[in-house]
């Protein structure tokens, strides 16, 4: 049987709360800013929980979101940061693989927000080139319209990594991309990728979005959120976290009851994305040892 890739849980939501710091529009690349080292305390615990990929702290780090806060000259220097703290993460733990997170341009869950497409491109592939050199795989998050699959594809593909590409689905339609686009459509401009994933959704929509994602013959899985919805005071202008409102029936056994769901239906990659804590990931981790599908 096939092997199941566990990845980490949610970042950003661990930082915050780790922190004591108050949620910023920066939100994850704040936290990194005044305390690196609890992104690689937190990498750290994932590894020990079970998971065999530390996804770096760079979802959050672009242009744009710099500028508003006067901080585009750390771009690089913050990419740096958290591809470290990964790679000694993954050093320590003597084992894993780190990916290079690509979150979307503008905000998350705000297709409308996407730069006309040259432009994309042009931020998605200077990223992409910056995390190359350091990690085993790009991981492109969040993707909520075809025009941003289309950008990262153009941006990102070709340069020597595997890349998986991420979607993030309607939280009432698993069948649907946050946009109000088919998921479907997704599926001839992705030939590329490695892998075909849904992130940062309510779990119980990701059943119709793998079926979905499988057709494409890729190595498919998911990884969800732990929120009661994207509020709408989230889809405003530079929005934080305290938005949002985290899900009181989502603990780690409820939570992977859904992810051994995903499972039976042939996902071969899973973990949490916010919300999802280490001991999340810890109790798929015990479950997936228990099928005998751990690593080997």
């Amino acid at each position: 049987m096939t092997e199941i890739t566990i990845l980490d849980g949610g970042m950003g939501q661990e930082l915050v709360a780790r922190s004591g710091m108050a949620p910023t529009a920066l939100w994850s690349t704040d936290v990194m800013r005044a305390q690196p080292h609890l992104v690689g305390e937190i990498h750290r615990d994932f590894f020990r929980a079970g998971a065999q990929i530390a996804t770096a702290n760079t979802y959050a780090i672009h242009r744009d979101r710099l500028v508003r806060a006067e901080a585009e000259d750390e771009f690089a220097a913050l990419h740096a940061t958290a591809l470290e703290q990964a790679l000694k993460a993954r050093d320590a733990h003597g084992a894993g693989r780190v990916a290079g997170a690509i979150g979307p341009l503008g905000a998350s869950y705000r297709a409308d927000l996407t730069p006309q497409h040259s432009t994309a491109v042009a931020l998605y592939a200077e990223i992409a080139t910056l995390h190359v050199p350091h990690v085993d795989l790009l991981i492109c998050e969040t993707i909520t319209s075809l025009a941003q699959a289309e950008a990262l594809v153009d941006g990102v593909l070709g340069l020597g990594v595997p890349v998986w590409l991420a979607f993030s689905v309607d939280d009432k339609d698993g069948t649907r991309l946050r946009s109000g686009e088919a998921l479907a459509d997704v599926l001839p401009m992705v030939g590329g990728a490695a892998a075909l994933l849904a992130n940062c959704s309510v779990p119980e929509v990701m059943p119709d979005a793998l079926e979905i994602l499988s057709r494409a013959g890729l190595p498919f899985g998911a990884y969800a959120n732990g929120f009661t919805e994207i509020s709408a005071g989230f889809l405003g202008d530079a929005p934080t976290v305290d938005a949002l409102t985290s899900r009181t029936d989502m603990g780690p056994e409820a939570y992977a009851d859904h992810v051994m769901g995903w499972i039976d239906q042939g996902a071969t990659i899973v973990g949490g994305c916010c919300e999802v804590s280490p001991a999340h990931i810890a109790e798929i981790a015990r479950r997936v040892n228990a099928l005998g599908r751990g690593p080997t």
